[in-house]
């Protein structure tokens, strides 16, 4: 992993806790430009509300003294410059009120280095007590031993969570995060340019022609939906890339590349994306809920989101839906403080703050939802697809990213790239 400093605190808080309460807290301050390797449900997992729990939730431990120490913990939400940043600041002031004796030593980390910075650390028995993203590595860095089980407090949040988040929670069973809210992109559109949004890839595709700034991120994340609303498949049950089965996810590469030609700008910097459609560069957009925030503050009622488009044959567009939540480092000499702690910064106040402030999607399943921004978001979570958390997805992000871009950049052809991408995907996770 590449080594970078850490950004200035954004709060370095004392606090105290007479008892626990519940729940979670976190997402990434800009989608993910180069997403980080997954782990969860194989591509032929079901959306992501399916699926039980299989570990079954237990109560945290008593708590009889109030809560001491201090914490280090690391987010990713540009030290309080954007919604989220501001919406973490507000909890960790609550929080300081609330339990004036644990010292928090809040520090931003760039989401693009935040996996690989606590991964190199955590393995060396370093990095911080605890850190919150989403669980885009939750499989890859359990296999490593990086994580400690949340299974003895998860008697604090099970209850009030959702299915969909409890089970992004997990790791063969088991619990190693404290989940706080869900994530999947939509499009954000600016009412007074786009009177309709395009509900299907060939009305997104006149809208382009017919002069609406379309911007989208080149990267194997945010594109997931198309491979799917073309009918498209990544992985089987096994973990065998099958991508090159059938014309699917080629056909849906194909379509990307027509959509640059007509005009569609496509973006590397996940920055220079956002500060695009904010400054009114762009009409419309497809990226997350962490997003909402600060689109909104652009934006104010001119903004609406919307699903991203069906395919040709009408089947749906299926984002990757991820969750976002606390990890406890297992090097931590502070893991059953840190557990506690995570806990009360997901509790269903910490998550309203989310909700109202940056527009988040809540893992607590009691939180009232009254912005139409925020429920696009619930709703495209609801029909997205479960973030895959087994192994060989690991080897999914830079092959099919690099095969995305030779389509894009160079002009290759879309069948041949998603071939040798999916070839070289099942030779790196071993399988012939």
């Amino acid at each position: 992993m590449r080594s970078m400093k850490l950004a200035t605190a954004l709060a370095t808080i004392a606090l105290v806790a007479a008892a626990c309460s519940s729940s979670a807290t976190t997402a990434p301050s800009a989608a993910p430009a180069t997403a980080a390797p997954a782990t969860a449900a194989p591509a032929t997992a079901a959306p992501a509300t399916a699926a039980p729990a299989t570990e079954a939730p237990s109560a945290a431990p008593a708590t009889e003294a109030p809560l001491s120490g201090e914490l280090t913990v690391w987010n990713a939400y540009g030290s309080g410059g954007t919604a989220e940043g501001k919406a973490f600041e507000q909890i960790l002031a609550k929080f300081a009120t609330d339990y004036p004796g644990v010292k928090i030593n809040a520090l931003d980390v760039p989401f693009s280095d935040l996996y690989t910075k606590f991964e190199t650390e955590a393995a060396a028995g370093g990095g911080p007590d605890m850190y919150i993203a989403p669980n885009d590595s939750l499989g890859k860095e359990v296999r490593a031993g990086l994580l400690a089980d949340t299974g003895d407090v998860s008697g604090l949040f099970v209850p009030q969570t959702t299915q969909t988040a409890i089970n992004g929670s997990q790791v063969d069973g088991k619990y190693y995060m404290v989940p706080e809210s869900l994530k999947a992109v939509a499009m954000f559109y600016n009412k007074d340019k786009v009177a309709t949004p395009p509900t299907t890839t060939d009305e997104l595709l006149a809208a382009v022609k017919s002069g609406i700034k379309v911007g989208l991120n080149q990267n194997a994340y945010h594109p997931w939906g198309f491979w799917y609303a073309f009918d498209g498949q990544i992985m089987d049950g096994t973990g065998k890339c099958v991508a090159d089965a059938t014309a699917g996810v080629s056909d849906a590469f194909a379509y990307l590349k027509a959509l640059k030609d007509a005009g569609a700008e496509f973006y590397t910097d996940g920055a220079k994306f956002q500060d695009a459609f904010k400054t009114g560069k762009l009409d419309a957009i497809i990226e997350g809920p962490w997003f909402s925030g600060d689109a909104k503050a652009a934006y104010g009622d001119k903004l609406g989101v919307a699903p991203g488009p069906a395919g040709p044959a009408g089947s749906p567009f299926q984002p990757m839906t991820g969750v976002d939540g606390w990890y406890i480092n297992a090097a931590s000499p502070n893991v059953a403080l840190a557990k506690q702690v995570a806990t009360i910064l997901t509790n269903q106040d910490a998550q309203q703050i989310y909700v109202d402030v940056a527009g988040h999607v809540p893992a607590n399943k009691n939180i009232t939802i009254a912005d139409p921004i925020v429920q696009g978001f619930s709703d495209a979570v609801g029909s997205g697809y479960a973030r895959p958390q087994i192994p060989q997805m690991d080897n999914y992000w830079g092959n099919f990213g690099d095969a995305l871009n030779t389509v894009l950049d160079k002009g290759a052809d879309p069948k041949a790239a998603v071939a040798s991408a999916c070839a070289a995907m099942n030779k790196a996770n071993n399988i012939p």
